[in-house]
């Protein structure tokens, strides 16, 4: 775990996940309302700091213990020849396009509420209670 800052080792994965944001595009700002989201694979991104500022790309992986990127198209020259992907800190970058594949996602970006359970999920609830409790669940699918 090279580069992890010391503070930072016994922090949970949930709250690390939230680390890996970055501000989003002024045409996203205006579209979802929001400043930043938490970046994932397959987003298009710029980098707006350092030695690879402007450059833009997809991004192929993200490192949430080191809370870094890997972006298709920078990549370093080795010494012993071969090439070699540069993580890029997620802080440096600024998201141009996001993937919404992700029904979650989407509705996070959104603002929408979670839809009900289909009525499937519901008797797989149901399954395994007493007779009572079965019957206050099926008044409160039909209502």
């Amino acid at each position: 775990m090279a580069g992890m800052h010391p503070k930072l080792l016994h922090v949970p994965k949930h709250q690390r996940d939230n680390m890996v944001g970055a501000t989003l595009s002024d045409n996203l700002r205006q579209q979802y309302n929001i400043r930043s989201a938490r970046v994932i694979k397959g987003d298009s991104v710029k980098v707006m700091r350092g030695e690879y500022k402007g450059v833009e790309g997809k991004v192929d992986k993200v490192n949430t213990i080191e809370g870094t990127l890997e972006i298709e198209g920078i990549q370093r020259e080795k010494v012993r020849g071969g090439q070699v992907k540069v993580p890029i800190h997620a802080s440096k970058v600024m998201i141009t396009g996001l993937k919404t594949d992700d029904k979650y996602r989407s509705a996070m970006l959104t603002g929408q509420k979670q839809q009900a359970a289909p009525k499937a999920e519901v008797k797989a609830k149901t399954k395994g209670k007493s007779k009572t409790k079965k019957k206050i669940a099926k008044k409160e699918e039909t209502s």
